[in-house]
């Protein structure tokens, strides 16, 4: 038995097309389904210029999207707090787009050498110097103009609204697991603008994406690891392991 669930919210498409599969005895498997029939107005092209291997990272693609476009980025100095992958997708927008400095927080080393090569101007482990303390080492005075928090961490937060400079506009995109106990006073006297992100714009997001890809967005350092669809088990072992980003499976 298969069903298909699609949702939108204020013009935020979530899709997810999967079957539920039942036995006899009641048990159920998720599975993703082989084909399925959409209204075409619900269906965006890829188009020529993107690989199939780009085209599978487009849902988390259109995560950081959305996030770093929320603000205005050209000539700003960016606080990007979580470099998993769409933490490392927005580093490397930011750059795109024409931030001045963009700087990438995230206590896994290994991470933090993925958004250098995403093009970070400087990657920092919180756990040892907060963002508002390596602003010195960038020549920076009055800081962060635009942060992104990606990671979900209460701490990665205050830091954050710590390290914001005055007027400045913070994109959350990373889901807490806990309700979070906010400073107030620090954004309410810092004239903080902050903006919930939610999913991919109807088809705003999608045009953005393709196009900053065409015209030179490299998001490919993102892909660390092949495997063929067979070895599925030692896929899964790479992304647990922490020492992975976007991990590709290849029926080929």
């Amino acid at each position: 038995r298969s069903s298909t669930v699609e949702v939108y919210v204020d013009g935020i498409l979530e899709q997810s097309l999967f079957s539920v599969l039942q036995s006899n005895d009641g048990a159920q498997w998720d599975t993703y389904e082989l084909n399925v029939t959409l209204p075409a107005g619900n269906v965006f092209p890829l188009p020529d210029h993107v690989d199939d291997e780009h085209g599978s990272i487009l849902d988390p693609l259109g995560n950081a999207t959305h996030t770093a476009l929320a603000f205005d980025l050209v000539g700003e100095d960016v606080l990007v707090t979580g470099a998993g992958p769409i933490g490392l997708m927005a580093v490397a927008i930011s750059r795109h787009i024409g931030a001045r400095f963009v700087v990438a927080t995230d206590p896994n080393a290994y991470r933090r050498g993925l958004a250098a090569q995403m093009g970070a101007s400087l990657t920092i482990d919180p756990t040892s110097v907060s963002p508002l303390e390596a602003m010195a080492s960038l020549g920076m005075v009055e800081g962060y103009d635009i942060g992104m928090e990606m990671s979900g961490h209460a701490a990665a937060l205050h830091q954050m609204i710590e390290a914001m400079n005055h007027g400045g506009r913070v994109a959350l995109l990373g889901i807490p697991a806990e309700p979070t106990l906010m400073d107030w006073n620090a954004m309410i006297f810092k004239s903080l603008t902050v903006q919930g992100i939610y999913g991919r714009r109807i088809f705003d997001t999608w045009y953005k994406m393709t196009a900053m890809l065409q015209t030179g967005l490299d998001i490919s350092p993102v892909i660390t690891h092949r495997f063929a669809v067979d070895d599925f088990h030692d896929a899964f072992d790479a992304v647990a392991s922490g020492e992975a980003a976007k991990v590709i499976l290849e029926w080929a």
